[in-house]
This record gives C-alpha cells, sequence and structure tokens, in this order.
C-alpha cells in the first residue's frame, strides 16, 4: 500500500518546501516511485501543468525531484492573491472563484472534497507521497476550517514530522508551543520533529535539541545545517527573493511589485557571472546603471500601477530610457508599458481602466478567461527557438504589436517599439532556455555560460546529499504510514 509523509512547519518560511523537495530527491533515489503533494498552497508564484493547469511553484519543483512532469493534483487547491483581503481560489488546476478571507471558510467542504481525491489519485499511482503543509498548525483559530495542516493529516490519516527554523530564533519555544496549543488528538499524528537551518556546528545545540524531546516527548530526526545553495532554486514566496550581490556586469533591474508573480523568470539571469540582477524594492530609486529594467508579472495589473507611480518609479523609468536604457515587461509588466489598462468586467478587481505608461503603443483589456498553456516559441530578433508559459487574463493589440517579440505557432506574440529598447511578452520561463538566454544577454555583449536546468538537478542532488549527512533520512521515511 502507498505509504505518506508528511511535513508540517512552525511557522510560513522555515523551510517545508525544500525539505520535501530534499527528501523527495532522497527517496527517488532509493528506487520509490515518489510524488509530492500539497493540499493548499497560497502563492502568486505558479507552474503551468501539461493539462493547462496552474499550481504552486515548489510542487513543480518537489515534481522535478521526484523525476515527473507536474499535474494539477500535486497542489488541488492554489490561493492567489489579488488583495489585502481576497483571493483568487485554484481548485484542481482551474480558477472557481474570488473570495475574501472572510468567506473562504464557507469553501472548505468542497474544497476539502477536492484535496482528498487528488491525494488518492496520487497515493494510487505511486509508493510514496511526501505532504507538504503551509504556514503552521498552531493557527489554531484556523483549525476548524484546516484543510492545509491537522485537517488535512487528520481527515487522511497521515503521520506528520515538525520542522523548526532555528535560524529565526526560539526554536525550542516553538516545537514545544505547538505540542502544548494544538489538539491532543492532532499532536498523536506527530511522529517527530527536526530542526532546519542551524548555522554553524551543529553540536553546540545538542542541549537545545535535547530539551525538546524531554518536553514533547517526541523523536528527534535531526539538526540540518544552512544550505548555501538553497538560493540557486526557484523560491515560491516573494519573501525569500534573494539573489547573490556582485560587483560589475550586466546590471538587470527588476521592479518588485507589491503583487509580483512568477518572480522566478529572473533566477536564470541571477546564475549567470556576467549579470547583477537587483531586486528593487519599495522606496528605493531606480539605480543609475541600470542598463536594463524589467517589470515582471503581477496579479494586479491596474493595482501595481498604482503601486509603481506611487513609488515614482514612473518617473524613473522616463528618465532610464532618455539615458539609453532598456526596459522588458513580462505578462503583467508588458500589460502596464501599453497606453492603457481596462477591465470592464471587473475580472482581476473593481472595473475600471487605467492609463498605462504609453512606453509601447498596445492597449491590454482584461477577459474573465486565462489563458493557461506552455509554448515553443521563436525569438523575433535572433531567431533562437526557446520554450516558455503563458498564464495571463487580459489581450493586448496595437501597432507596436507589428514588431512581435516571439513568434508563436507563426503568429506574433508581444510587442517592442520603434526603437527596440523597449519590449514586451506574455511568456514567462524564457530565461530558462540557455541558448535564448545566451542570444538575449549577446545584445549587451554579455556571453551566457549557466546551463540553469543541469544545474537545477545538481543543486537537488546537493540538498538530498545535505539530507542524508545531517538527518535520519531511513527513519523519516520509515514513519511514513
Amino acid at each position: 500500500m502507498t505509504r505518506a509523509l508528511m511535513l508540517q512547519g512552525t511557522g510560513s518560511n522555515v523551510g517545508k518546501s525544500m525539505l520535501v523537495a530534499g527528501l523527495c530527491r532522497a527517496a527517488r533515489r532509493r528506487g520509490l516511485s515518489v510524488a509530492p503533494f500539497k493540499p493548499q498552497n497560497m502563492s502568486n508564484n505558479a507552474a503551468v501543468t501539461a493539462d493547462g493547469g496552474e499550481i504552486g511553484r515548489a510542487q513543480a519543483l518537489q515534481a522535478l525531484a521526484c523525476g515527473l512532469d507536474p499535474v494539477t493534483d500535486m497542489n488541488p487547491v492554489l490561493l492567489k492573491p489579488e488583495t489585502d483581503t481576497g483571493a483568487q481560489v485554484v481548485v484542481q488546476g482551474r480558477r472557481v472563484t474570488t473570495a475574501r478571507a472572510r468567506d473562504y471558510g464557507a469553501l472548505r467542504p468542497r474544497l476539502m472534497d477536492a484535496v482528498l481525491e487528488s491525494f488518492a489519485r496520487l497515493r494510487a499511482a505511486h509508493d510514496l507521497v511526501v505532504v507538504e503543509g503551509a504556514g503552521s498548525p498552531a493557527e489554531v483559530n484556523l483549525r476548524p476550517r484546516d484543510i492545509a495542516n491537522m485537517g488535512f493529516a487528520r481527515a487522511a490519516d497521515v503521520p506528520v514530522v515538525l520542522a523548526g527554523d532555528i535560524d529565526r530564533g526560539g526554536v525550542i519555544a516553538q516545537i514545544v508551543g505547538t505540542q502544548a496549543v494544538i489538539d491532543p488528538a492532532d499532536a498523536a499524528l506527530i511522529r517527530g520533529f527536526l530542526v532546519n537551518k542551524f548555522r554553524g556546528d551543529p553540536r553546540l545545540f545538542d542541549d537545545g535539541y535535547a530539551e525538546i524531546a524531554r518536553h514533547t516527548g517526541w523523536r528527534g530526526f535531526g539538526v540540518l545545517p544552512w544550505f548555501p545553495e538553497a538560493w540557486r532554486l526557484p523560491a515560491e514566496d516573494a519573501v525569500e527573493m534573494g539573489t547573490p550581490q556582485r560587483d560589475g556586469g550586466l546590471h538587470v533591474v527588476c521592479l518588485a511589485l507589491s503583487r509580483i508573480a512568477n518572480f522566478d523568470d529572473l533566477d536564470p539571469l541571477a546564475q549567470e557571472p556576467g549579470v547583477r540582477v537587483t531586486m528593487l524594492g519599495p522606496g528605493r530609486a531606480l539605480p543609475g546603471d541600470a542598463d536594463v529594467v524589467i517589470l515582471p508579472g503581477t496579479k494586479a495589473t491596474r493595482g501595481d500601477l498604482a503601486f509603481l507611480r506611487a513609488q515614482g518609479w514612473d518617473v524613473d523609468l522616463a528618465a532610464h530610457l532618455r539615458r539609453g536604457g532598456h526596459v522588458l515587461g513580462i505578462c503583467g509588466g508588458y500589460q502596464m508599458l501599453g497606453h492603457a489598462v481596462a477591465d470592464p468586467d471587473g475580472a482581476e478587481g473593481a472595473p475600471g481602466r487605467d492609463a498605462g505608461l504609453g512606453m509601447l503603443d498596445v492597449e491590454t483589456v482584461m477577459r474573465a478567461d486565462k489563458q493557461l498553456t506552455r509554448v515553443a516559441a521563436t525569438h523575433a530578433a535572433s531567431g533562437r527557438p526557446f520554450h516558455g508559459y503563458e498564464i495571463h487574463i487580459g489581450r493586448t493589440e496595437g501597432p507596436d504589436r507589428a514588431r512581435p517579440f516571439a513568434h508563436v505557432d507563426g503568429e506574433p506574440e508581444g510587442a517592442v517599439s520603434p526603437c527596440g529598447r523597449v519590449q514586451g511578452s506574455y511568456l514567462h520561463g524564457m530565461f530558462r532556455d540557455d541558448g535564448f538566454r545566451a542570444a538575449w544577454l549577446a545584445q549587451f555583449g554579455v556571453a551566457g555560460r549557466a546551463r540553469y536546468d543541469a544545474g537545477v538537478e545538481a543543486v537537488l542532488d546537493a540538498l538530498a546529499d545535505h539530507l542524508e549527512a545531517h538527518l535520519d533520512v531511513d527513519g523519516l521515511l520509515a514513519a511514513a504510514a
């Protein structure tokens, strides 16, 4: 019978996604057919599956660790925040509604049915399913409507291992406190704990580790030191965005919009030794030495247009172009570059029309239907073929479309300004293609040397080695039931 194990965390960003990816790769190397699963995710960084659905980016990475093509069952409920109080609800890969946080509980029965259905299909197809929780089970105020942590674990009868994050401090209280506040029947499902992100000699935490075991009665599965190569893996949450700091090289600046989406588009560029990537946060002026500014995807184009203007970045962008700089808009960023973004039916918020940045002679009209597809494209300027994916609502038209960024199935895609220095495209993932990335960098006199996909595979192997060296991996796999 297929076994399953769930990794829950003492909070958000404790490293659950990375731990699941590493455990999946370790299980695969033992000859097991293994699949990842996350009942409910909240992220604007999504991946498109082969069947035209969408799931959280972390589950796509975990699928890669398993040697699988991602499918929607790996993340049956995906919440994509559109405002501070509301989110788009995606069920088994398809958008079903937009709900405010206070109304979300009413959807629980329908969502739990979808979660258990998807989980059952994965269990039927694999030897092992490694499940990732969301947030923390200690948020007991959410327990009555929980489908992401103990609500799921109890419904599916899946054993749990609890991960704490020592890097943020207070890990003893994190783990012991979780046991203290959760329902005893929930706590009975927990088979043990592990400590993540330790900096320095792990033996220095021996006494603390023993205290956790003494207070909880739970088995410890080890202390995992900080994994320095984690930045090379696609991050799912905007709070995890980080790139190595370099001096010199082509300076690419990405505007960190308030609802930034699919920001892993920048990861391959950050790994090029001749490129320096800056994620520009709010309140910071655009650096005068920027060579290329990227307007990334966003879950709320009109809202982030207002956010962009509030930072003064519209003025900075105009000055950047006057200095001879280049601008690339991807997806929502492409929409912003036009003269206007109209949403007559309120597909992405309140109905209305807002002026764009006017840097491309195009306009966008939002529509409720979402484009979700993987594509094979050809770069118009270099003739290089590459693969990418589309995940957007809205259609963009205008005279600058006569100069396309690329061609997809013989049809023009994207737009380029007459001067050639402002470009827009709906295609995510283009920089993952080593050949395209090298051709794109060549126009700036930079040689593309990185091998991105091969590098991610190597890091996943190194991550599995890291877990094997410091955790009781055999014990973790034996805890699955």
